[in-house]
């Protein structure tokens, strides 16, 4: 089990890991830096151990010992649960700890594209995402309807950084991803592992997505751009086929995190050819 050590000082060194995680830029570059990324809540916790993912140190208040007993027992012998009052946890996080703890977790390296597109059959392909929050939705919608796997374009956004974690519910842990060395230099790697490249666009001359069929045993690859701008023009250019939801009341497109949840549905549903 994990080991209880009280904290009194905001300054603690051994508190570096929860430091300043309201200063959004500082943390993009310091967690990767550091080799870790922090989890919020007993649920997501969890599933970041059971992902596989070291916990380095657990921070929470005195009153949250006791709800969150059966996590500080499953933690590994040694681990450090820093106890510490609210007062306390606000001026090292700079935020309220309201889900009742915090964990540091190691980040492990992450998988080369290669070996997960041989494995998967449904992806999503994030463009440019940008917003953690939209990145963490996307995740979560593709893990529940049934998407193998996900792949990142050199500029996306960090999965594992907390508000992407925390939006996803941990189900960043749950989708296997990669990340593309280049892009649009990448959509040759979906070619050469057999999928059929399906890009995301409210343009006039796309498929509606109802209309989509596939082969049993095609593999898919759902193209999603940027927040704003959409899909770039060499990503629509490259694709094998354009698909829009369709849109009512003068509405031009829906949010990308929320299309990517239609679009994931509709893949998941679409009949055999």
């Amino acid at each position: 089990m994990g080991e209880l050590i009280e904290v009194t000082d905001p300054a603690d060194p051994r508190l570096h890991d929860y430091s300043g995680l309201t200063d959004v830029e500082l943390r993009k570059v310091r967690e990767p830096a550091e080799g870790l990324f922090l989890a919020e809540g007993e649920k997501v916790i969890r599933r970041a151990l059971a992902a596989g993912y070291p916990m380095r140190s657990m921070l929470l208040s005195p009153k949250w010992v006791e709800p969150m007993r059966g996590l500080i027992d499953a933690t590994a012998p040694g681990v450090p649960v820093y106890v510490g009052a609210e007062p306390l946890l606000e001026a090292v996080t700079g935020f309220h700890v309201h889900r009742g703890a915090l964990a540091s977790m190691q980040r492990v390296p992450v998988p080369d594209p290669g070996p997960l597109l041989e494995r998967a059959k449904r992806i999503v392909v994030m463009e440019d995402i940008v917003n953690h929050t939209n990145l963490g939705a996307i995740f979560r919608s593709a893990a529940a309807l049934g998407m193998d796997a996900a792949l990142l374009t050199p500029r996306c956004a960090d999965p594992l950084y907390r508000r992407s974690v925390r939006v996803s519910m941990g189900t960043v842990f749950a989708l296997p991803y990669a990340r593309l060395e280049t892009w649009p230099g990448g959509l040759r790697t979906l070619a050469d592992h057999g999928f059929r490249t399906i890009a995301l666009t409210p343009g006039p001359t796309a498929v509606d997505l109802p209309q989509l069929r596939f082969g049993p045993e095609e593999k898919v690859a759902l193209l999603l751009g940027t927040e704003g701008d959409g899909l770039s023009d060499q990503a629509l250019e490259a694709a094998d086929l354009r698909v829009r939801i369709p849109m009512a009341a003068g509405v031009d497109s829906l949010n990308v995190a929320a299309a990517a949840a239609v679009a994931c549905y509709a893949i998941a549903a679409a009949p055999a050819e």
